[in-house]
């Protein structure tokens, strides 16, 4: 597979405050050419009229029931759901963001590659969108995440980054769902195990 020319893209969006106990990244990541089917998927379980979705604000049966339906879908076979709790801590928020995106995107990327058995060259050609927020449209927030796509191992791999508000994409809200997910676990309504097997995400 000539991975190198074939367009990935990797939402993300986060649950919680960078900086503080709880801050987990959703990433949502698939063979651009299979993003619509993913859309299409996603967006015929939701009512016709429905606005975007934001799960702080929807009931925890209601995110699981079309969690569940979604998994059960047409979705892509290839297409990776991940949820990583924020590893790196110090610094300020914009800083502490930027560094779990660059972890998270750099894990994202791994599971991808050995999901779809990419060999050779590994993964290139992935564009980053992010849900606009006063984080990454934070200088030294951009700096960084521009440093990593020069020098930083597998999140070389980016080479596009995009920050567009979440109403414009059901896959980032998609991403937005599955970083709360998070909030499962911290309760003890749920767990790793059971995030993974009824809904095919995976929790780091």
């Amino acid at each position: 597979m000539a991975a190198q020319n074939k367009r990935i893209l990797c939402f993300i969006d986060e649950c919680g405050t960078a900086g503080e106990p709880g801050f987990a990244l959703g990433c949502v990541m698939a063979w651009a050419r299979e993003c619509g089917r993913a859309d299409k998927s996603l967006s015929d379980l939701l009512e016709p009229n429905a606005n975007e979705l934001h799960a702080a604000n929807l009931s925890r049966e209601y995110l699981q029931s079309l969690l569940a339906r979604f998994a059960q879908t047409d979705r892509p076979e290839g297409m990776i759901l991940m949820n990583r709790l924020g590893t790196v801590t110090e610094g300020a928020a914009p800083v502490i963001y930027a560094g779990n995106v660059i972890e998270t995107v750099k894990v994202a990327v791994g599971q991808f590659r050995k999901l779809n058995r990419i060999r050779g060259r590994g993964v290139g050609n992935v564009e980053l969108i992010l849900d606009l927020n006063h984080h990454n449209t934070d200088p030294e927030c951009q700096r960084m995440i521009s440093e990593a796509c020069q020098n930083d191992g597998r999140f070389k791999a980016v080479n596009r980054i995009s920050q567009i508000d979440s109403a414009a994409s059901r896959l980032l809200q998609l991403a937005d769902v599955v970083a709360y997910a998070r909030t499962w676990i911290h309760k003890g309504e749920e767990n790793a195990k059971g995030l993974h097997e009824n809904y095919g995400i995976r929790v780091l």
